[in-house]
């Protein structure tokens, strides 16, 4: 089974923010953490963060709150941020390079290991020290990598057939950066990251605050 429960999505949105926030408490030493306390930081309600956290498997106790060390690796091991991935990047251009040099993945254990492209000027060389490869070599660099995500940031015209590649060389899941919907079997795991809503709800947030102002 590998569809997220539709009223968990919201609460596994917000672990990332809870879990930075227990790491800095992890290096200031605190031995405790209130949700309460991290409700206030992020403009939530106690009662949230405590519903959010449960699907971890964490428990506070009252009075003192969550204990910071085991809430961390609650939270990372939740998330599968504690086992190492590796991914590829398609599509080495302007979103694709950036992805392969972000250096946060790594803390999340996510690693990008090589990079395609089909551009003469980018095959043959290295992104952010990620190397990248023409993308008609695809399938023989896959079979020597052996990884299972990908990471899809190619045109849209091309992103359905690049997809089923993928899936036919043994990728499993598709973090796809891509506009297309794409259609793949049931097995494989897709994440669609959809940048124009994000820069929707920004304009809308943006409106609103003029108009409050005006």
């Amino acid at each position: 089974m590998n569809k997220l429960k539709v009223s968990y999505a919201p609460s596994v949105r917000r672990l990332p923010s809870y879990l930075l926030i227990a790491k800095q408490a992890f290096e200031q030493g605190d031995e405790y953490l209130s949700g309460t306390y991290i409700a206030s930081e992020l403009g939530l309600e106690p009662i949230q963060v405590r519903k959010d956290l449960s699907i971890t498997g964490i428990a506070g106790k009252p009075k003192r709150g969550y204990p910071v060390k085991p809430l961390v690796e609650a939270i990372e091991g939740y998330l599968n941020w504690n086992t190492r991935v590796e991914a590829v990047v398609v599509g080495a251009g302007n979103l694709g390079s950036a992805l392969s040099g972000f250096p946060g993945f790594k803390h999340h254990g996510l690693y990008i290991v090589a990079a395609f492209d089909d551009a003469a000027d980018k095959a043959g060389k290295a992104v952010y020290g990620v190397p990248v490869y023409p993308t008609k070599d695809l399938a023989t660099r896959l079979a020597e990598l052996k990884v299972e995500t990908a990471i899809l940031t190619v045109p849209p015209s091309v992103a359905q057939d690049v997809a089923d590649l993928l899936v036919s060389k043994g990728i499993t899941a598709i973090w796809n950066f891509t506009n297309v919907k794409l259609k793949l079997p049931e097995d494989v795991v897709v994440q669609n990251e959809d940048l124009s809503s994000g820069y929707a709800m920004l304009s809308i947030k943006c409106r609103i605050r003029r108009e409050r102002l005006a």
